[in-house]
């Protein structure tokens, strides 16, 4: 068989599989943050999460058929593993870009952004967070 037909069934292979995973996984996981940014509404938030994950997989989809073509000739195996991961890269950047504008958005609606995550400090178990206390200033010797 043709090293161009072999790239790609293997390009579209990985590529819907890739779509596949991630768009079940954003749809699974997605739902939680969905039912914050809608206020608890749970009816609302369920529906978007399905058209969301419907325009995930026509977006990319598209996107992997029209990246199917390709220039040049594939005349050995490493030009081939060459042109495959150029194009898995960007099926990647592109699968990696709808999920940050998704969350972007979705941050938008809920009327904050996401709040930056502190870190955490150790402390023994079972002993209560303290509140800084003002600095002590050196007192004056009594007379």
């Amino acid at each position: 068989m043709n090293l161009v037909v072999v790239s790609y069934m293997v390009y579209l292979a990985l590529s819907i599989g890739l779509t596949v995973w991630v768009a079940r996984t954003l749809h699974r996981n997605g739902r939680i943050f969905l039912v914050d940014a809608f206020h608890g509404n749970e009816p609302l938030a369920d529906s978007v999460n399905h058209l969301l994950a419907v325009g995930f997989y026509l977006v990319n989809l598209g996107y992997v058929t029209l990246a199917l073509r390709m220039e040049g000739e594939v005349a050995t195996t490493r030009v081939a593993v060459e042109m495959l991961s150029v194009k898995m890269g960007w099926v990647l950047l592109v699968l990696g870009g709808l999920h940050f504008f998704n969350l972007f958005v979705f941050s938008r609606i809920r009327g904050q952004r996401v709040p930056p995550m502190l870190p955490r400090v150790a402390r023994a178990p079972g002993v209560a967070p303290s509140t800084p206390s003002a600095p002590s200033t050196p007192s004056a010797p009594s007379v």
